[in-house]
């Protein structure tokens, strides 16, 4: 449970150490005061969860507690109780802020079902203050068979509570496919906290995945829930683990083995239900046999595994993305456009993408803005030739012609023909192979040669 320091303010001493008692049991940390005053000190100096405060007090009235603990940052679960309840006084301490309100005498069974209700909600605020995305409409777009395959598997897996690996390329939307295994579970209407383990600090992941105690390190002013605390009950998606430190790897381990942890600079042992999904784009097949990555944790998160295509296996895909995310680019920046060309299409269809989903997405936003209102998409604006290969930053927007220089070799000279005759065709490859007096299939092999040594040069 997140609550674990409760704060028992009452005048009354048997109260105190009845209620006290009964908080230890269950296994809290249980303070007390018998005045405001003390009450005040206490808060001041601990980190405080929730308080039992008493309506009448020797130096005040309990409301008054509470009302100057509305607007502190942090501010505990304040749960008023007295022996001399009415109506009035209930509806006038819960508009102040109160949690709930609490009879004399109580039972220790209604105190469990009051910690549980503070417990649930406080969660809740946890997450809502960590989820700061204003959540993103995306689907998994793609009527390909590969991707039909994966959402089959998807189908299959969501609905356990199995461990899932996502493996791909960058920009492949692994993280997409990790969220549609969380939308189709059990666990949707629970938190979804993700962590990107390639953006955090080696030195601060430990707290980052587990929380801190106030004063385990320089900084830690405050006690700080880690991300599997904020995921429980809920689904934890470790985006890009192969990031992780050899060391901090064997905690990950102990984690999805045992289901708990504990804070830095803490002893307590915390519990938690969380359902792990982690995504890698490298071979962590391969990092486990250079020593780069843990095997028993690797067979921990890799009992099912989900691959997901690159985007040049994914036929006709690149023009279903680019006209989606035509249309959310021309909303989010308030432009109206005339749609792509025939060319620009058929530029799409033919580039490899080596950036996947994501380079299209790019590309596609950057052309919307640089285009403007009304005209269409062609090749050019986004950088492309029409048989989908990238311009050199050089090219002025004319069609490719033959380098006839004595410094040209005849592979280069037959490549800019070809591209040139394709340009001018709008990328029709069966009229441009007529013109140019070779067979269909020669056109697409030499395509497929002309982007596997774009590829080459890019990776070089």
């Amino acid at each position: 449970m997140a609550l674990e320091r409760i704060l028992v303010l009452d005048d009354d001493l048997l109260v105190r150490r009845t209620l006290r008692e009964v908080l230890r049991r269950m296994g809290f940390v249980a303070l007390d005061a018998s005045t405001i005053a003390e009450a005040e000190a206490v808060l001041a100096n601990e980190r405080v969860d929730l308080v039992f405060a008493d309506v009448g007090l020797p130096d005040g009235n309990g409301e008054d507690l509470l009302k100057r603990l509305e607007s502190a940052p942090e501010a505990p679960f304040i749960v008023m109780m007295t022996g001399r309840g009415s109506v009035e006084s209930a509806v006038r301490c819960i508009r102040a802020g109160a949690f709930d309100y609490l009879l004399k005498p109580f039972t220790a069974d209604i105190i469990e079902v009051i910690l549980r209700k503070a417990d649930s909600f406080g969660q809740l605020q946890r997450v809502n203050r960590y989820m700061t995305s204003g959540g993103d409409d995306s689907q998994l777009l793609g009527a390909s068979r590969v991707m039909e395959q994966l959402r089959e598997v998807i189908a299959k897996v969501a609905p356990t509570d199995a461990t899932v690996l996502v493996t791909g390329e960058s920009g492949t939307g692994k993280e997409m496919v990790a969220m549609e295994v969380f939308r189709n579970s059990p666990r949707s209407r629970s938190p979804f906290i993700k962590v990107n383990c390639a953006a955090i600090n080696e030195t601060l992941m430990e707290s980052e995945f587990f929380g801190h105690e106030r004063g385990a390190f320089t900084g830690a002013t405050e006690r700080r829930e880690g991300r599997f605390e904020l995921a429980h009950g809920g689904t934890l998606l470790l985006d890009e683990i192969s990031e992780v430190s050899i060391n901090l790897q064997a905690k990950l381990l102990r984690v999805l083995q045992e289901r708990e942890f504990e804070r830095v600079g803490g002893t307590k042992t915390i519990k938690t239900d969380v359902r792990v999904l982690a995504t890698s784009n490298r071979d962590l097949g391969d990092s486990v046999r250079r020593g780069r990555f843990r095997e028993d944790l690797y067979y921990r998160l890799n009992v099912v595994p989900i691959h997901v295509p690159p985007l040049r296996e994914r036929d006709g895909d690149a023009i279903l993305l680019a006209k989606d995310f035509l249309v959310r680019a021309a909303r989010k920046h308030g432009v109206r456009t005339g749609g792509f060309s025939a060319g620009a299409l058929a530029a799409i269809d033919a580039c490899r993408w080596p950036g996947n989903v994501r380079e299209v997405q790019n590309t596609v936003e950057r052309a919307v803005i640089l285009v403007g209102t009304g005209r269409q998409i062609e090749p050019l604006d986004m950088g492309l030739t029409v048989s989908g290969l990238p311009m050199s930053p050089s090219h002025s927007g004319a069609a490719p012609e033959p380098d006839n220089s004595s410094t040209a070799t005849l592979a280069e000279i037959e490549r800019a023909h070809i591209l040139g005759t394709l340009e001018r065709l709008n990328g029709n490859r069966t009229h441009a192979a007529a013109a140019l007096g070779i067979s269909l299939r020669t056109m697409r092999n030499k395509l497929a040669l002309y982007r596997d040594e774009q590829t080459a040069a890019k990776q070089a």
